[in-house]
């Protein structure tokens, strides 16, 4: 059939099937800004405008906008490199991280300045609420709207860049005055700065630098904010086939016999695959470096499935339709298991085994479902250091599990290139990791297989998997045609991965004096039905909740433990989330049992530049050292705690705690107010471990073209990377060129995790850089008659003797590969740092609490953070908000919910609640600058950190407001409800601090 639409203006007969949606159709016409997050249209990453009005095109069908006018955001793209006033202002703001959705946010936007040209911000966010994003914390994409607005009303807004803010604290060894910047805001002034705005504490000893530090456009604005093809799967293939994948509705069952014959006969079936015919061969999926940490217990299809949601088999169609009718022919007889989903249920006598079969390999215990087991220590006896503290305080936690979320879910897209090697082009955080991986499960050399990372929609840790590409790869190869597979939502919230549960125990002792004396941490951790990154996030978990403190004497331990929930895996902040949340709530617990204020508790004990983190070698990934000279340890280079913290009291009005009108507003007899703070330690990169490489090489012109295999997945990766190489060869951002992520072109990098890219990939980029800059003065000198390259320096697009003569790059570049001496100005280099420096953060949350009902209200969240020199001060913001907007839901909302059968009751987005527009409080973020030495121009990690705060924070505010203190995660109205009625709030027994 055939339809009539008028698409961007344009009168167009479009052929469609009667069940074709709108969104298949309109990619179909080249409309690539509208993208998939939903079956169902929770997302609004389909968003387009139906004769002016915002709808779903996930959800309408093509035949429903027949005659009807239909507007993408395609019909704001007027002329080549030019962008309308809408896609400015999202460039200018920051507010594109991933870009995934943001067609549907500009086209919002287009809508509802339309109809009001002067919107308040809750009007904005009303109007931004039926998109989704992950990403940004919607602080910035609010603030978009407004500088859209001001613009389309002929005014032009103030360019978005940080306000330095006056520094409240003195610098270590330095004068008894804060140093101020030439311009500053003092904090009590700021509320006339909108909250989107960083603010910024300069460092008096940050560098000089004119790119570095400037917050910059993204290299791909134009592409993200036009709608451009970018994502995975922005590309047409002829021949393609499409995947679908048949699931287990049991959590625990044998397979006993598969028939496959009643789908091999459906017209347009071209493959099926399940155990009975595709090779087994063990592997962990976890993106992590060779070699892959153990157990090794998956296969690509496996006769026994040990989640509702795991794989059973794989059908490779000429249409999704036909692919998923397949699946449902399949006839499978299963042998049905008891099952387990409880962690501590897990490993007690009696209970199911989950991994039973005898090819696995590294598994610690598999008649206990024990899947590993971590542990590290700074003392050979913790019980006796517990015998010298004045007081010792015990607390258990349970934290739950959640899920990324990515707006774009997984998808892969393979096929056989010219050469019949394979290629994937794939959403991946970790393409040379998936390449090595996937070779001994396709029975294939590394040399015969190509991936291709293109712009990711979002991916949190979930995507740090091999998790689908095996699948296309076999389809492929098994079809010899292109093959396609997506994850429908509920298969992205139930079958991928998910960050684990775990049950931790504190036991802390406390002398006199309110010092720490020795710290015992033990935790049974929930790693699903498959170990993968098992051992990994739980030693960051040990990592985290050991660090932040001094103490003595340090024990973690810590049991991996197998269940029959949906897998675990990576996810933001890599087990920090749950070891803070943890060590956080009992640091305010102890300070409340010895009616100390928590913060001066806290900064008796908190760490310190020059302080050894003395647990770290204890928990390597690549093995704990046991005996460790004191003058061996890693140390802590750079600590902004102080002036972290100082900043969130002011800014939160941590002083209100004490005023009871304030926290008991008159009129409001429920209504409860208060204030949390939580300390905040992270990482950067893992030592020896990560390595990032890089190659630049020269143009005619006098550009450069940056070749990385580092992921941006939407963190601004390739604009931090472009910054650091402009920075050293006296360039602009926009001349740096950049290629990402292709493992036939681009050099290696271990991938998108660990918070490592700015500080390893950067230190790659910066030192491949600082090679080409020295073949750059040295053909400059000889131009330039000077005795040598050693005073030539690099700015402003030139080439500078210290005689004040220049020669443009572009003459250079000419003269290198045309005139004398013809020689290609290439560098290439990587890097591998022996340091992780911390980045620290402060986080602070205002709540109101209804005591009748138990609703938590967060009004407002302040994290101030300390990532060193930021290299983009408007990036690193956005990523702190989106953080603390994450852990937002981790707090309050999001949480895996199974019945007794193991089935997810939640797997759509709605009942798994992830936040919107109108759900975020107003959140203000301080960027505190520190040098970090062993960092690319003093910069440290950011991209994590703002994930980890917000849950304990929150809950201290609960504690606070209401006296009663809750120990598990989520911060539901019923958990808060029934915990306010179980007990009134007492103070901590002498002894032991109970739950």
């Amino acid at each position: 059939m055939d339809i009539q639409l008028t698409l961007n203006g344009r009168r167009t007969l479009v052929p469609c099937a009667p069940g074709d949606s709108l969104l298949a159709v309109l990619r179909r016409q080249g409309c690539f800004s509208v993208r998939y997050g939903s079956g169902t249209g929770e997302t609004g990453a389909a968003a387009v405008l139906l004769d002016g009005r915002l709808v779903s095109a996930d959800v309408l069908l093509a035949a429903q906008a027949d005659g009807h006018e239909v507007t993408t955001v395609e019909s704001l793209n007027v002329a080549t490199g030019e962008l309308h006033p809408i896609q400015e202002a999202f460039v200018d703001t920051g507010a594109l991280q991933s870009g995934y959705s943001a067609g549907a946010m500009a086209l919002a936007t287009l809508a509802l300045l339309r109809a009001n040209p002067d919107p308040s911000e809750r009007e904005i966010r009303d109007a931004l609420s039926g998109i989704l994003d992950r990403e940004t914390g919607y602080a910035k994409v609010v603030e978009a709207v407004r500088r859209a607005a001001t613009a389309l009303r002929g005014s032009k807004p103030e360019p978005m860049a940080p306000v330095p803010v006056e520094r409240l604290t003195r610098e270590p060894g330095g004068s008894a005055v804060p140093a101020r910047p030439a311009v500053a805001v003092p904090p009590a002034a700021l509320w006339q700065v909108p909250l989107a705005v960083p603010r910024l504490v300069p460092a008096p000893d940050a560098p000089a630098t004119t790119v570095v530090g400037q917050s910059e456009h993204k290299v791909d604005a134009v592409r993200l904010a036009k709608g451009n093809p970018a994502f995975t799967d922005d590309i047409e293939l002829r021949g393609l086939l499409h995947a679908k994948v048949l699931r287990s509705p049991h959590a625990h069952a044998r397979i006993v016999a598969i028939d496959d014959s009643p789908a091999r006969a459906l017209p347009g079936v071209h493959a099926v695959l399940h155990c009975r015919n595709t090779r087994r061969v063990k592997y962990a999926s976890g993106g992590q470096s060779w070699p892959n940490p153990y157990p090794w217990d998956q296969v690509s299809f496996d006769d026994k499935v040990r989640h509702v949601g795991d794989r059973v088999a794989a059908v490779a169609a000429e249409t999704p339709q036909i692919a998923e009718e397949a699946c449902h022919l399949i006839k499978v007889t299963y042998e049905v298991l008891p099952a387990v989903f409880d962690e501590r249920e897990a490993l007690a006598a009696g209970a199911p085994v989950i991994h039973d079969e005898l090819d696995s390999i590294g598994i610690l215990d598999a008649r206990r479902n024990l899947s590993t087991h971590v542990e590290g220590r700074t003392t050979r006896d913790i019980d006796a250091a517990m015998a010298r503290a004045d007081r010792v305080f015990e607390q258990t936690f349970h934290v739950h599990q959640v899920q990324p979320c990515p707006v774009e879910p997984h998808i892969a897209i393979g096929w056989l290139d010219p050469d019949e090697r394979l290629v994937l082009r794939s959403s991946t955080q970790v393409p040379f990791h998936v390449r090595r991986m996937l070779a001994p499960l396709l029975g294939l050399p590394v040399k015969r297989i190509r991936v291709i990372k293109p712009r990711i929609g979002g991916g949190f840790g979930g995507k740090q998997e091999m998790l689908i590409d095996d699948i296309v790869g076999h389809l492929v190869l098994a079809t010899r045609r292109p093959v396609r597979l997506e994850l429908t939502r509920e298969e992205e919230l139930a079958c991928s991965r998910t960050r684990h549960a775990q049950t931790i125990t504190f036991r802390t002792g406390v002398d006199g004096d309110g010092r720490l004396v020795a710290q015992d941490m033990h935790v049974v951790a929930n790693t699903g039905p498959y170990g993968c990154h098992g051992f990994t996030v739980q030693s960051v978990t040990g990592l985290r909740g050991l660090s932040s403190y001094n103490c003595p004497a340090k024990q973690f331990t810590c049991d991996v433990v197998y269940t029959n929930r949906p897998v675990a895996g990576a996810f933001r902040g890599y087990g920090a989330p749950q070891a803070l949340f943890a060590l956080e709530c009992h640091m305010d617990d102890i300070a409340r049992a010895r009616s100390e204020d928590p913060i001066e508790f806290r900064r008796k004990n908190w760490v310190r530049s020059g302080d050894p983190l003395d647990i770290a070698p204890r928990l390597s990934e690549r093995g704990a050292a046991a005996d460790i000279a004191p003058e061996d340890l890693p140390k802590i280079m750079s600590c902004g705690i102080e002036e972290c913290v100082a900043q969130g009291l002011a800014a939160i009005g941590w002083d209100r705690r004490g005023d009871q009108r304030w926290r008991r507003p008159p009129g409001r007899p429920d209504v409860a107010r208060g204030i949390g703070f939580a300390l905040c330690m992270h990482g950067s990169g893992i030592p020896f471990v990560d390595m990032g490489s890089a190659s630049i090489k020269m143009n005619d012109d006098g550009s450069f073209n940056l070749l990385t295999g580092a992921t941006d997945l939407g963190t601004g990766a390739d604009t931090v990377l472009a910054q650091i190489a402009a920075e050293v060869l006296g360039v602009n951002t926009s001349d740096i060129i950049v290629y990402a992520a292709d493992t036939d072109l681009t050099p290696f990098d271990a991938g998108a995790y660990a918070s490592s890219t700015t500080y390893i990939s950067g230190m790659a980029v910066k030192k491949a850089a600082q090679a080409v800059a020295a073949q750059i003065a040295d053909r400059a000198a000889r131009m330039l008659g000077a005795a040598g390259p050693d005073g030539i320096s690099l700015r402003d697009h030139r080439a500078w003797a210290v005689d004040g003569r220049s020669v443009h790059l572009s003459d250079i570049a000419l003269d290198s590969l045309h005139t004398q001496d013809q020689a290609q100005i290439i560098g290439t280099a990587s890097h591998v740092a022996a340091d992780s420096p911390a980045p620290f953060a402060a986080q602070f949350a205002e709540v109101e609490v209804d005591t009748g009902t138990g609703e938590v209200t967060v009004t407002k969240l302040v994290m101030a953070v300390d990532c060193g020199v930021t290299v983009n001060p408007v990036m690193a913001s956005g990523q702190v908000e989106g953080g603390m907007t994450q852990a937002l839901g981790y707090a309050l909302t999001e949480e895996i919910a199974l019945d007794d059968a193991g089935r997810p009751v939640n797997a759509r987005l709605g009942p798994y609640w992830i936040a919107r527009a109108d759900d975020v409080p107003p959140m203000e973020v301080f960027l505190v600058q520190t040098v970090e030495p062993t960092g690319p121009f003093g910069a440290k990690a950011v991209g994590e950190i703002g994930a980890d705060g917000v849950a304990p924070a929150v809950r201290n505010a609960i504690a606070d407001a209401t006296g009663t203190a809750i120990n598990s995660l989520p911060l539901t109205p019923e958990r808060v409800w029934r915990a306010l009625r179980a007990r009134p709030a007492e103070p901590a027994s002498h002894e032991h601090c109970h739950e």
